[in-house]
């Protein structure tokens, strides 16, 4: 077993650190053993200022639009048709991205990484290892299913397959396929079709009609919002909202709350370039934490590079958030939404000991971490 000694050990929970405590972890089995204010019996291998848990970041393309490359190899969005519930995004992540070393350095070790919001239904979101060689063992689960409604899916007119030229057409399509979906997989229970005639795309829907898998749709605008509800409650669905960066009044956050429906919330730091994000802007946080919704945060890299995460946490702390809710942002609630709180978001007992041990206070523009471990392994050392 190993250890490292903080002055501050931050948990991952909206609660007070603990002060000059030990991180006991196994390298073997990559889980921690304990924190305690009493020196364990093993090796310490590093003393810091602070520590936090690993961040996770619960929406980017990371992997897929890639550092270094041209536009034309970037495969954010497959373009052959409008509904492709088969896509995965894993299948088009390359872990020699460069901006995965970076994020590494900077404490963010995990990714919930999705198709872009081109198509009304773009396939499978994952959530990944960041510090993985290969995308075998970098990944670690599904998330949800990706769909689109607003502008993007929009602006898609160009592509191949049927495209919506309105936001009602968008609706549309998407009421379409679930739709299809429902009407089939009634047939399939009722024994009066085989599951193996249902057109693929159609049947990979069914597991979002039973409230398996969350659908996870992009949306900026009330207006879009309050159609996914319609969506939400017509066919009995879990969803997320990605995005939201346009509700800029309490009420609009008020009704997300009402309806106990996740927010995965960003990218801050990004340019508003188009109509639906006109009332985008950071003073938003103030009205989002006055009402507090249910809600995670995304870099959307590479709209704000994945490594900038944390810097968007300046904002929050301007509007009143404590730094150990800043911190559980990034870790506790991502995870919960992504649904691998079991295992991360938090530094307790059994859980992942990916930790980051930072040289001073990691709200200081002068702090860094100098020691980020991943299951129990150093994946980086700042020399």
């Amino acid at each position: 077993m190993l250890a490292v000694k903080s002055k501050l050990i931050y948990t991952g929970r909206p609660e007070p650190p603990i002060s000059n405590a030990y991180l006991c972890f196994n390298e073997e089995t990559g889980k921690i053993v304990s924190i305690s204010r009493k020196r364990p019996k093993c090796e310490v291998v590093a003393e810091g200022e602070v520590v936090t848990p690993a961040f996770i970041d619960a929406h980017s393309h990371i992997g897929m639009r890639r550092s270094g490359e041209p536009p034309a190899e970037e495969e954010t969005n497959e373009k052959m048709d409008s509904v492709i519930s088969l896509a995965d995004a894993l299948d088009s992540i390359y872990m020699d991205d460069k901006s995965f070393k970076e994020s590494i350095e900077q404490g963010v070790l995990y990714s919930c990484v999705l198709p872009g919001s081109g198509n009304i239904i773009g396939g499978k979101a994952v959530v990944i290892r960041n510090y993985s060689k290969s995308t075998r063992d970098a990944f670690i689960g599904y998330a949800g299913i990706k769909a689109a409604l607003g502008y993007n899916p929009r602006s898609t007119t160009g592509w191949k397959g049927t495209r919506p030229f309105t936001r009602m057409g968008a609706l549309t399509l998407l009421r379409r396929a679930l739709l299809k979906a429902r009407n089939e997989m009634v047939l399939v229970e009722r024994g009066k079709k085989e599951y193996e005639e249902v057109e693929p795309d159609i049947s990979a829907l069914f597991p979002v009609l039973r409230g398996e898998i969350k659908l996870r749709v992009h949306a900026h605008k009330i207006d879009d919002i309050l159609a996914l509800f319609r969506i939400k409650e017509e066919f009995g669905l879990d969803v997320t909202i990605e995005h939201g960066c346009d509700l800029h009044s309490e009420a609009a956050f008020a009704v997300i709350k009402e309806e106990k429906v996740p927010l995965i919330y960003g990218p801050i730091d990004a340019f508003p370039y188009k109509v639906e994000l006109k009332h985008e802007s950071w003073r938003n946080i103030e009205k989002l934490l006055r009402v507090k919704p249910f809600f995670g945060l995304m870099s959307d890299h590479p709209v704000v590079l994945q490594r900038n995460l944390f810097l968007q946490m300046r904002f929050f702390r301007r509007f009143g958030a404590s730094k150990e809710e800043c911190i559980s942002i990034l870790t506790l609630r991502n995870a919960k939404i992504l649904g691998i709180d079991n295992v991360l978001g938090t530094l307790d007992i059994d859980k992942w000991a990916s930790f980051v041990l930072w040289s001073g206070d990691p709200f200081s523009l002068e702090s860094y971490p100098l020691l980020v471990y991943a299951e129990g392994k150093r994946v980086h050392e700042e020399s």
